[in-house]
């Protein structure tokens, strides 16, 4: 990628930026501007844009729990609407072969189906950093949208695999032996330190598993994606993916310049993608429509959805893949490009507004909920209580049973950590789960009808109280804040945040923290809230 490439690249995706658009569209603009005046990226950026690809796949296996791909709300929503789209699309497409339209004179059912099936997927890019940028990647829909992606990408690299006309090497089967080499990767992971050692190793890792694949016959992509998944749900691999993120997005620019580089668009072929984009809408309705027939809320459907209203880059890729053996002209390459573009360009605006967009809506799009919901999908009531206690743990512990025993409040307190909440059940604690530093956990959470005066902040680290209290705050409730902090220097931050009463761990346990609590009220004695 030379100086003109980055040049023309920063230039149009600081601009749109500036206009409260993703970069990534101005990335995308530069290739076609660049495609105008003659320049070609060649085999060099190619190559960046497919290393580009395996590291996006690579960290989202890293953030992938298989368990949670095994769930009728992922895998059957991922099927089904693939199955459907691909029927009306290809129908909808063969029934254009019969118009005078000359991108459309040579294509038959069979080659509607594979159009149809490019145009099933939802970009795993432009989701993935739509997340990231609104902080999302933890949220119920998010995990729900990324999930969906990693089937259809699951899906894309069968079909390639299938189709390149390769059998896989009966060595594949020996790929099953990846699974003895977790801890050992692990290991090497967590000697590796904090440094450069370990950006080396998140480089290394997926490039590792590409080659690896590659060599028994299978798509490389399949094996950044499956290796990262290999590694999920480790403490280490958070680490590792912070780690990997800024060489990622770099080399994802130049996946987006290569979209651009594909091909000159011409007046039909934008007409023609124009029509493959008003099939959007129906893409993300049946999406919606699929994800609250399986128990969603109505929220965390609408969201999920508005983030998969793209076609996808694996498109692209089968789209070449058909070209490359007679399948397509190389016009249906221009298209695919362009109509990636274009639901780029409008579903960034969608994303952005996506709350306001349910807040109009929701109304009509409860409508649409089932009666039953889904464990975690169900609305949080923390009942008619004074106060609650976020983390259980050691200060938290101990701050709820002194206000418990002590003063005879009403107290609920509120954990991640299903052991730990059952073993405070246990102990007659009025304990509930929920993860405080879950984005959707305070859309579920209902305060506001409440009579809740107290909340207070014990959880294991600073971050997760700062980002529960702004939660809080962001509610509009009138309440009072108390947390926790380890270090002096921290207590300015919460302060801001508009955090009541500081107490440092270090001056004494949870029964000094209960106290602290009152002698900041002013009061003796935790005496029936209404007073305060």
């Amino acid at each position: 990628m030379d100086i003109i490439m980055i040049l023309v690249a920063f230039v149009l995706g600081f601009l749109l930026k500036q206009v409260g658009l993703p970069p990534l569209l101005g990335f995308l603009a530069a290739g076609f501007v660049l495609n105008v005046f003659g320049i070609h990226g060649g085999e060099q950026l190619r190559n960046l844009a497919d290393a580009g690809i395996l590291l996006l796949l690579f960290s989202i296996g890293l953030k992938v729990r298989v368990k949670s791909l095994l769930r009728p709300e992922i895998w059957a929503v991922a099927s089904i609407h693939m199955v459907v789209t691909v029927a009306f699309l290809g129908t909808f497409i063969y029934f254009l072969s019969y118009t005078a339209l000359s991108v459309f004179a040579d294509v038959d059912w069979r080659v509607s189906l594979l159009i149809a099936f490019a145009l099933s997927f939802s970009s795993t890019v432009f989701t993935v950093k739509v997340m990231e940028e609104k902080g999302e990647m933890n949220s119920k829909h998010g995990r729900i949208a990324i999930g969906i992606l990693i089937i259809q990408d699951i899906f894309a690299v069968i079909f390639l695999t299938l189709s390149s006309g390769k059998i896989p090497s009966p060595w594949a089967i020996s790929l099953i032996g990846l699974l003895a080499l977790r801890k050992p990767i692990l290991a090497l992971m967590v000697r590796s330190g904090h440094g450069e050692l370990l950006i080396l190793l998140g480089l290394l890792i997926p490039l590792a598993g590409a080659n690896l694949f590659e060599l028994v016959g299978l798509k490389p992509d399949l094996g950044a994606l499956l290796i990262g998944m290999l590694l999920a749900d480790h403490t280490k691999t958070r680490e590792l993916a912070k780690a990997i993120l800024s060489f990622k997005d770099f080399l994802l620019v130049g996946f987006f310049l290569t979209i651009g580089l594909s091909g000159l668009p011409t007046l039909t072929t934008f007409g023609v993608s124009i029509l493959l984009v008003l099939a959007i809408p129906l893409k993300v309705a049946l999406f919606y429509l699929l994800l609250t027939c399986f128990k969603l809320r109505a929220r965390t459907s609408t969201l999920a959805s508005l983030s998969l209203a793209t076609y996808s880059e694996f498109g692209l890729i089968i789209g070449a893949l058909g070209a490359s053996n007679g399948w397509l002209s190389n016009e249906w390459l221009v298209i695919f490009a362009l109509s990636l573009s274009l639901t780029f360009v409008f579903a960034s605006p969608l994303n952005k507004a996506s709350y306001v967009i349910y807040s109009r809506l929701h109304e009509f799009l409860r409508r649409f909920e089932t009666k039953e919901r889904l464990p975690d999908d169900q609305l949080v009531s923390v009942g008619d209580v004074d106060v609650l206690v976020f983390g259980m743990g050691r200060v938290g512990g101990a701050a709820y049973a002194t206000l418990n025993e002590k003063y005879g409040k009403r107290i609920v307190g509120i954990d991640y950590s299903l052991d730990r909440v059952n073993h405070h059940i246990a102990n007659g604690f009025n304990v509930i789960q929920g993860d405080a530093i879950d984005y959707d956990f305070w859309e579920r959470i209902q305060l506001q009808e409440t009579n809740i005066k107290l909340v207070i902040l014990a959880l294991p680290n600073f971050e997760a109280n700062l980002y529960a209290a702004r939660r809080i705050r962001a509610r509009e409730i009138n309440v009072r804040i108390a947390a926790v902090v380890t270090f002096d220097d921290q207590i300015k931050a919460l302060e801001e945040a508009g955090v009541d009463m500081i107490f440092n761990v270090h001056k004494g346990a949870g029964k000094s923290f209960a106290d602290h609590i009152c002698k900041q009220m002013g009061e003796k004695k935790l005496v029936p809230l209404q007073s305060f």
